[in-house]
């Protein structure tokens, strides 16, 4: 049993509509809500099941409806005031959730029968969520209020979640105190003339909290004696921490018991006993509560740390664990963070050649903010420890460097497959070698050539290829030149997409075409070309920025030629992936606006007439040259907003694209279509998932198709668009033809 009195995460006000408290049952991670007035009376509560009885039990029903109409007003309820013992055997596997009320029927604290996180101001900390991470700045300060704000503001910057302080009443801490520690051993004199010289007071220390506030970063501190812990829990701070010399003070834990607030527990300088004995009073507090394992020697030796000790902690104590650092560097909190560390509390300094300890084991600015970075990509590696599967980027590479089966020779439709008319051979774009088993012996659907791939719908008594297909709006077949008329034999799309390679573009396009084709077309510029060059006209070398605007116009130049084979109405579409992308890491937001202004730069360079030249909306994590590198251009909304509004260029939206985008910043869907379509004139439609799985069959993501048909038919009714899914035309298109088929209910 535990009860939070940090009641913001479990609280909406009864006016507030029945999506917002989705949305904030969804954030909490609890399925439950409580539903006050303005003035936090309880009204009644909210549980995901409430809201799905009242859905089906309400026709016509409305999402925004208010909470209020929809909570459950028949709620148990305990009084504020009410022991540990009662508020635990109110609790039960029916009841999990107790609001606990004041005199007046409000709410002040939620008490739960779960001990599997905690909640630290805005951050929850459990097994299921991000590291939580401390920047320890103590006594670093010197004493010194406005080096304690730069300090605050460092951190803010190296990316940690919390800063946290320490708070003494030097009278009441210690018998001899200042200058009168003579008889003290010397030790402790030394320990005492520095708190004596770089301790802030009380007001100098809130006036430090409040600057963290104005900074939004969250700030708990370590009281040391019983007049700290009423200053701090009187000023509101959302958690305490407990020194590890704390950890056997029954008296002061008492004392922190009293306020109600979070506490994290230091275990430095404690036997197993002293833990499990500390660790039995917590659970009977009624405190949320997580313990670090921490070594107390400045710096640690890195034979003394014990990192394995997390995991017996975690047996000890059933809840989530952390690590407090006092060694060299930061190695150790990331393994720690791979053993399950969900808290992670290292020093912080500017210059480890202060005077004090603390400073000798802190982190400079640069370091802390490595670190969190290292820790952030460390969790993203976790994974969950499901089945592997097949990441978007390895099935890139499994095309170029895997093998596939293919035939020996020509095969003439319902001919029977030998062992004889099969080869190993790579790419692998067709079926796996070991696949060949269940191909030998059938009998071919259609006409094979030598050399051609078999593909899974080679293993099928399916009928497989395309069709006529009805759309509201325009459709067309990404294809090359290579195939553009295997794949428009069966069909007649609108147009085609010629998605360019750089060997396309050195070919002669009199010697593709022999004929003017009943339709329109687009023209996708090569996203890779020999030599790992990639167009980037946000490029500030200038070789690769010259190269990226000769490489455009040469594109340009074949598009206003391909007019002569194709029926145009209007000047085709030119898709250009513009630029902006680097290889280990996203540039500060500030500086994409440079980067903007060097591509307008560039296109002013470029003669686009007779063509529609369009950037690419684009994704956080291209896979580019065989593996992941990092998009900052045509990815957050504002700024691509703004480089269309202030530069009069405009977009491809790309839906696969744009959604991871959304996806990364946290950001509905919804909101990116309803801002970017209106200056797009054209669409890439596919489907997504996370923030890098893009490519995905229609259907098989995350976009929601009906909202999306319904939006593009209000913003760009008529625009253009293809199913651009990864691998579509391998089979004759086969996975073109399934996309259009599913898009068909929605457009």
């Amino acid at each position: 049993m535990q009860v939070d009195r940090q009641i913001g995460p479990f609280v909406i006000n009864g006016s507030e509509s029945v999506l917002s408290a989705l949305t904030k049952i969804s954030a909490n991670k609890e399925r439950i809500l409580f539903v006050t007035d303005s003035h936090g009376h309880l009204i009644g509560s909210l549980s995901d099941g409430d809201v799905r009885r009242w859905l089906i039990a309400t026709r016509d029903a409305d999402l925004s409806a208010s909470a209020e109409a929809v909570a459950n007003r028949a709620v148990k309820t305990i009084a504020a005031d009410a022991s540990n013992a009662e508020i635990a055997a109110s609790l039960s596997s029916k009841i999990t959730h107790l609001p606990l009320l004041d005199g007046q029927g409000r709410i002040v604290g939620i008490a739960t029968n779960a001990a599997d996180h905690l909640q630290i101001g805005r951050h929850r900390v459990s097994l299921e969520d991000p590291t939580l991470i401390i920047a320890e700045i103590g006594n670093n300060h010197q004493g010194d209020v406005a080096f304690a704000k730069e300090l605050v503001d460092l951190a803010v910057d190296a990316g940690a979640d919390v800063v946290k302080f320490q708070l003494r009443d030097m009278d009441a801490l210690y018998r001899q105190s200042g200058a009168e520690t003579a008889g003290e051993d010397m030790g402790v004199q030394y320990t005492l003339n520095l708190l004596a010289k770089y301790s802030l007071t009380a007001p100098q220390m809130f006036e430090v909290f409040d600057h963290c506030r104005d900074r939004d970063i969250e700030v708990i501190c370590t009281p040391w004696d019983p007049p700290s812990v009423k200053a701090l829990a009187d000023y509101g701070i959302p958690a305490l921490k407990v020194a590890s010399a704390d950890m056997t003070n029954d008296a002061l834990l008492a004392d922190m018991f009293a306020t109600g607030l979070p506490l994290i527990v230091s275990t430095g300088m404690s036997t197993e006993d002293e833990i499990k004995q500390a660790a039995s009073l917590l659970r009977g507090s009624g405190s949320p509560w997580a313990m670090l394992h921490c070594q107390s020697t400045y710096p640690a030796p890195f034979k003394d740390i014990n990192l394995r000790y997390l995991n017996r902690l975690a047996e000890i104590t059933g809840r989530p664990v952390g690590y407090s650092g006092h060694e060299r560097g930061y190695h150790i909190p990331l393994a720690a963070v791979a053993m399950g560390a969900r808290i992670i509390e290292k020093h912080f300094t500017t210059d480890r050649s202060l005077e004090g300890n603390d400073h000798k084991v802190s982190l400079l600015p640069a370091e802390f903010g490595a670190m969190v970075a290292r820790i952030r990509e460390l969790e993203e590696s976790m994974g969950d420890g499901g089945a592997r599967v097949v990441s978007t980027g390895e099935s890139m590479n499994r095309i170029n460097l895997a093998k596939s089966l293919v035939a020996t020779r020509r095969l003439e439709l319902g001919e029977t497959i030998a062992q004889a008319d099969v080869e190993v051979k790579s790419p692998g774009r067709g079926l796996q070698p070991n696949r060949l088993g269940e191909l030998i012996g059938r009998r071919t659907k259609r006409v094979v050539e030598a050399g051609d791939f078999f593909y899974a719908g080679d293993l099928s008594d399916a009928a497989s290829g395309g069709r006529q297909y009805n759309f509201r709006r325009p459709w067309g077949l990404p294809v090359r030149y290579h195939d553009y008329a295997k794949l428009i034999e069966k069909v007649k799309p609108d147009f085609l997409e010629f998605h360019m390679s750089y060997k396309d573009v050195e070919i002669n396009i009199h010697d593709v075409f022999d004929r003017k084709l009943d339709m329109f077309f687009t023209v996708h510029l090569p996203d890779l070309y020999d030599g790992d060059f990639i167009v980037n006209l946000a490029s500030p070398d200038d070789a690769v920025w010259e190269r990226s605007i000769a490489e455009l116009q040469k594109v340009i130049g074949i598009t206003r030629d391909l007019t002569e084979y194709f029926t145009v109405d209007e000047a085709p579409v030119v898709i250009a992936t513009m630029g902006g992308f680097t290889p280990d890491g996203f540039i500060p937001e500030a500086d994409r606006a440079k980067m903007y202004r060097r591509i307008d730069q560039a296109l002013a360079r470029v003669d686009a007439s007779e063509v529609r030249l369009t950037a690419q909306t684009l994704p956080p994590y291209p896979w580019l040259m065989g593996g992941q590198q990092y998009h900052n251009l045509f990815m957050g909304l504002e700024d691509t907003v703004e480089f269309c509004e202030q530069y009069g260029h405009r977009l491809t939206l790309d839906i696969s694209h744009s959604k991871l985008a959304a996806n990364y910043y946290k950001r509905p869907f919804s909101e990116y279509v309803e801002k970017l379509a209106p200056f797009s004139d054209h669409l890439h439609i596919v489907d997504a998932e996370g923030v890098d799985g893009e490519g995905p069959q229609i259907g098989e993501g995350e976009v929601d198709w009906p909202q999306l048909a319904k939006q593009l038919d209000e913003l760009v009714p008529g625009q253009p668009f293809i199913p651009e899914i990864w691998m579509g035309h391998v089979n004759n298109g086969e996975g073109f033809w399934t996309a259009l088929e599913r898009l068909e209910e929605w457009f």
